[in-house]
């Protein structure tokens, strides 16, 4: 009797072992992929090309956030999957661990074949054109203001802790701050490092190892508080809106008016090519007003096609389906590579200063705690506010938004999220240049 109740037992565990899966294969399948992809790494046979980088961070990403979601202190309280993603991939990127010449291959499509811009601008026109009409309206209105005056209020309380503590003005608003809300390295340290080296007489990559490090670390306490927020906020229902910005009947009842969209093969397809419209839009605009990045005129385009109703709701719905596909598939990805292509941690320890990582901290405490009180006079829920309207204004760009709103599971703010950052980024290039003179 007991020999047949240890049998049942382990072929029991046998069962559990092979139901489990990650990203929808099988535990043994996906030891079986990820050995090919070592085998061919060690062999140098790796493709320098998009399919090579498809291939770590797919399984890489996806091992990684499965791993982060099934961690007792992480999945809690430090972001899961998400957080855990991120971090891991630095880690081996960042100490040899990913050879070099992969590094090289993923940081290559990050960064000039445009991988980020494409599942962004994937999630822009799909998280708007998704949404309901007034809902969007009554949001603009409301966000904007709340994060614009959050960031007034984080930048003027950082100049006074950094007066305090010896930092001095200067560092604290132009080398913490400002670098930190600029809106990520392409569209917010490296054009803010050529505002100051113009003004200053000095070379701009000198300037820019100065900025980089409160960006990174900015961007890793806003994704860490954001899982806390999220964490915090589900015990207090009266100011947590699940994803939902706004309060009012319009929003509890909207998921019930929404009729459920069925996928469809063709769809999903004009959803791409709809996508790829919008950002090319945005990046024409950006061509004749360089200063603003492409991602808030393609936000602004989106908005005035959905607020005007000129989009017939057979594309607004191909637009959801591809933003459906892409954010289910491809976010570990995503992840893994803004671990593995943007998150340095030699240069981040290299800044870790007590007064450095303070005031990076009071960057982020304070701009949660405004827009929270913001939030909830303008009418907003305010773990939303705090996610979008402040941790997002704290992180580094389109990617940074991602990773905090994905660690928060709020993925849906990412057109709020966008839209703060890259306004707000715009605004700090404009206030440093005129900043950096006064305070020099």
């Amino acid at each position: 009797m007991i020999h047949k109740l240890d049998n049942s037992q382990e072929i029991n565990k046998k069962s559990r072992f092979w139901s489990i899966k990650i990203s929808g294969v099988s535990i043994p399948v996906y030891i079986i992929m990820m050995i090919i992809l070592v085998i061919e790494i060690k062999l140098g046979r790796l493709p320098n090309t998009m399919l090579g980088a498809l291939a770590v961070l797919i399984l890489l990403g996806n091992l990684f956030h499965y791993i982060g979601n099934h961690l007792p202190i992480f999945k809690s309280y430090l972001g899961g999957g998400s957080v855990f993603c991120i971090f891991a991939s630095a880690i081996i990127a960042t100490f040899g661990i990913l050879p070099s010449s992969s590094v090289k291959t993923i940081t290559s499509f990050v960064n000039d074949y445009g991988f980020l811009d494409f599942y962004i601008a994937a999630l822009i026109t799909g998280s708007v054109l998704g949404m309901k009409r007034d809902l969007l309206i009554k949001a603009a209105i409301r966000f904007i203001p709340v994060a614009f005056i959050s960031m007034v209020i984080s930048a003027l309380v950082v100049a006074l802790i950094g007066v305090i503590i010896g930092h001095g003005l200067k560092n604290s608003l132009l080398y913490i701050s400002l670098p930190i809300m600029a809106g990520g390295v392409g569209a917010g340290c490296v054009p803010l490092s050529g505002i100051y080296a113009s003004a200053l007489g000095k070379p701009a990559s000198g300037i820019i190892s100065l900025l980089i490090p409160a960006s990174a670390l900015g961007n890793v306490i806003a994704i860490v508080f954001a899982a806390l927020v999220s964490k915090i906020g589900a015990s207090f229902p009266k100011y947590n809106g699940n994803g939902k910005l706004i309060k009012g009947d319009i929003v509890a009842t909207e998921s019930q008016n929404k009729e459920e969209i069925k996928l469809d093969i063709v769809q999903i397809g004009v959803g791409l090519v709809m996508s790829l419209s919008f950002f090319m839009l945005g990046n024409i605009i950006n061509d004749f007003v360089p200063k603003v990045h492409a991602y808030a005129f393609m936000i602004i385009i989106v908005v005035i096609c959905k607020v005007t109703n000129i989009i017939p709701k057979y594309y607004e719905d191909s637009a959801v389906m591809f933003n459906k596909i892409i954010m289910k598939n491809l976010t570990p990805a995503v992840l893994s590579a803004i671990g593995i292509a943007l998150l340095n941690l030699d240069v981040l320890g290299k800044a870790l200063t007590w007064q450095f990582v303070l005031l990076c901290f009071v960057s982020v405490i304070t701009i949660s705690v405004a827009s929270a009180i913001l939030g909830k006079i303008f009418g907003l829920y305010p773990v939303e506010s705090i996610i979008s309207a402040g941790l997002c204004n704290n992180s580094m760009g389109g990617t940074g938004n991602v990773a905090v709103l994905s660690a928060a599971n709020r993925m849906e703010l990412i057109a709020f999220a966008q839209m703060g950052n890259r306004l707000g980024g715009a605004i700090v290039l404009i206030v440093g240049s005129f900043l950096v003179r006064i305070l020099s």
